[in-house]
């Protein structure tokens, strides 16, 4: 069993990691940069180490730096939260060298998966449904005129290596192609470093269904249900919720079954995330495999009462899975809010400063996962993620109810946020019924 983890993150999930470790009697290491000297997941772990300057590219993305700190500290394991490091195939490999249990899947697993042509057709080789799309990577906007031509208008632009909204455009015709290729290519190269592309024809107006997977060594893997994140902007999430108002237990069961199969076929170990793009009509189409745990991932702890940080704890000191498939029952309904630091009334500003006065809600089926405390300083660096609202009930209804209470009793003062923002989502008639997808706040007129 792993006795010392050290996380590679900070924020709220590095807390979250901390208190798993800490009720399994695990030791735990933080990592911080200079600007985190104060933050809280350095006071929860038992042990705290900076490993460089405020840039992430010095501290939270310095790979020699965090393997250094796991080698001084002793510990056995790195959990890397998500962002960062986490689906990062290079640092998973440099860990397997030094003997340190990555808690997560393997380099060649995150490598292939990562490139999203090569998980394309991973997922075409074994059946499951996949948007068409390009079937090789494509570098020049003349290879990929010709591409779009065959697959059909509208198309979707993305970056092979990409993620987080980035390097990501859609052309309608084949007049504005050039231009939104070139224009996708150039973020994708300043974002990731690679402009290698992939197309696939653009679905109009789905949703975006996700389905969190668990996978041990011992070739046993399962679902836990899904997760709408529909209502995102710029590709982004803001709010998720489990199960999903449109789905049965018929769909459930084959959406489930392909995104086990999709698995499978990677060979995956430890927690991980299947992705679908939804239609009306009940198709579905595999969009990309997220090979790390997710933020959203406390909807589904609710729904089916697994600590899915210490499953994937137990995975990677080689148990196998507690749960069968038949054990998997969704309870109730949960809906989670990102409250970020940032002004929805000027575009979405990022928001840094001292918060001068906190309160945060509580009570029966009231969730919240942060790592703010009044006084504390929110850097300008990094991501501006405060907090995660999550709130469960026996209902949906009763579910936004709840939400809408939690919500109105959030004092964050000192800076800007998005409350009140996800406050009118939830009081959107179209939201309260189910009517969403993922181009809803982009139709939104407030």
């Amino acid at each position: 069993m792993i006795k010392k983890v050290l996380v590679a993150n900070r924020g709220e999930i590095a807390v979250r990691i901390i208190r798993a470790c800490r009720e399994m009697g695990i030791e735990t290491v933080a990592v911080y940069s200079q600007a985190d000297e104060e933050a809280l997941h350095t006071q929860l772990a038992d042990e705290a180490i900076c490993i460089g300057p405020a840039s992430s590219s010095e501290s939270y993305l310095n790979m020699e730096q965090i393997i250094s700190a796991t080698l001084v500290s002793g510990a056995d394991a790195i959990h890397p939260g998500f962002g960062f490091l986490s689906e990062n195939s290079k640092f998973v490999e440099l860990c397997e060298k030094c003997n340190i249990t990555f808690i997560g899947p393997s380099s060649e697993v995150i490598q292939k998966m990562g490139n999203k042509a090569q998980a394309r057709s991973t997922m075409i080789e074994a059946g499951v449904p996949v948007i068409p799309g390009s079937k090789e990577a494509v570098r020049d906007v003349s290879h990929g005129a010709e591409i779009a031509e065959e697959i059909g208008y509208p198309v979707m632009i993305k970056a092979a290596l990409g993620g987080g909204g980035k390097g990501m455009r859609v052309a309608e015709t084949r007049e504005t192609f050039a231009a939104s290729f070139q224009t996708a290519q150039k973020e994708a190269q300043m974002a990731f470093g690679d402009g290698t592309m992939y197309l696939e024809r653009f679905v109009r107006n789905p949703r975006h269904i996700e389905f969190q997977i668990l996978a041990d060594c011992y070739g046993n893997v399962i679902h836990l249900g899904e997760r709408d994140c529909s209502i995102q902007r710029n590709h982004q999430k803001m709010i998720e919720e489990s199960p999903s108002v449109v789905i049965d237990e018929e769909l459930r069961s084959r959406m489930g079954q392909a995104a086990v199969q999709a698995a499978k076929a990677a060979g995956y170990t430890n927690a991980g995330t299947i992705e679908f793009l939804l239609e009306r009509d009940g198709q579905f189409y595999f969009m990309e495999m997220n090979t790390r745990i997710q933020v959203e991932h406390p909807v589904t702890e609710w729904v089916t009462g697994i600590d899915l940080i210490q499953e994937q704890i137990r995975i990677a000191s080689g148990l196998p899975l507690s749960y069968r498939q038949e054990d998997i029952k969704l309870s109730g309904h949960a809906i989670e809010c990102r409250i970020n630091a940032e002004n929805p009334d000027k575009n979405f500003r990022p928001s840094p400063g001292t918060i001068t006065d906190l309160y945060l809600p509580g009570g029966k089926g009231v969730r919240i996962d942060t790592a703010i405390y009044s006084g504390y300083t929110v850097p300008a660096y990094y991501d501006s993620m405060l907090a995660k609202l999550i709130v469960h009930a026996d209902t949906r209804e009763q579910a936004i109810s709840k939400m809408r209470t939690a919500l109105g009793e959030v004092i964050i003062e000192g800076i800007d946020t998005n409350i009140d923002y996800q406050y009118e989502i939830m009081n959107h008639p179209d939201y309260q019924s189910g009517k969403i997808d993922i181009e809803f706040i982009s139709k939104w007129q407030r």
